[in-house]
């Protein structure tokens, strides 16, 4: 199996607190692998560790088979990953347009970024339409449609997504998931942070389950959906 991530005994602390312990991980080349798991579970601070974001304190990442442990979020950027954050951050005092334009001097081609621009335009109608408003006017489902949109200006690989459900109407959860979709039928390597485990089981290929820091079950999306004493003691972190 070509892999576009592995995670090998990874550990992330804040201060006395480690946040993650002994994560082991392994997402396939042009899948969704789905990382679940009740609050404080792990997941941001293994999404971060990943993206640079954190310091990793043990272990190792690996990103489409090359060895980035402890390598700066640029290079990261330039291995092929981007990441949509938990809570979606975008810059509500820029429009919408100038959002994917600083996320497009990542590229450092004009050019190519206008292209991708021009892109997610077309991707996602609603950011078209709104392309002079400020981000911080826009809803809650456009205000995620544009992190996934300036995620995806960088052209990644692999595309770290941290809770895209979080806070959204049903209707916007399903276009969202319907994105999700796309991508990976696109090509795009997924590792899906998700507290609504229904939602993420169903569109995963691989799901790793996390408690108190921990891998607590990896498997297939169905074998874990059906265990019921798992889903008891999931449901009950």
């Amino acid at each position: 199996m070509e892999t576009a991530l592995t995670l090998k005994g990874l550990d992330v602390r804040y201060g006395p607190v480690q946040a993650a312990r002994g994560v082991d991980l392994i997402a396939a080349k042009g899948g969704v692998t789905a990382l679940l798991g009740a609050n404080g579970a792990g997941k941001t601070s293994t999404v971060m560790a990943i993206a640079g974001a954190r310091k990793i304190h043990a272990g190792s990442v690996s990103i489409f088979g090359q060895d980035m442990t402890g390598a700066t979020p640029d290079a990261i950027v330039r291995a092929g990953v981007a990441i949509s954050p938990e809570g979606r951050r975008v810059f509500s005092a820029l429009s919408v347009e100038d959002n994917l334009t600083l996320a497009g001097s990542v590229l450092g081609d004009g050019a190519r970024a206008a292209r991708q621009k021009a892109a997610m335009m077309e991707r996602f109608p609603i950011l078209g339409e709104r392309r002079k408003q400020l981000a911080g006017l826009l809803s809650g489902g456009e205000q995620q449609m544009l992190a996934v949109a300036r995620a995806l200006m960088s052209g990644p690989r692999l595309l770290l997504m941290d809770e895209p459900s979080l806070g959204l109407a049903p209707q916007m959860v399903d276009t969202i998931f319907g994105i999700v979709e796309e991508l990976r039928d696109e090509g795009i390597s997924i590792l899906l942070v998700e507290q609504n485990a229904t939602l993420a089981l169903d569109v995963a290929d691989h799901a790793v389950i996390l408690a108190n820091g921990e891998v607590a079950a990896a498997g297939a999306p169905g074998d874990l959906k059906n265990d019921k004493l798992l889903q008891a003691a999931y449901l009950a972190a």
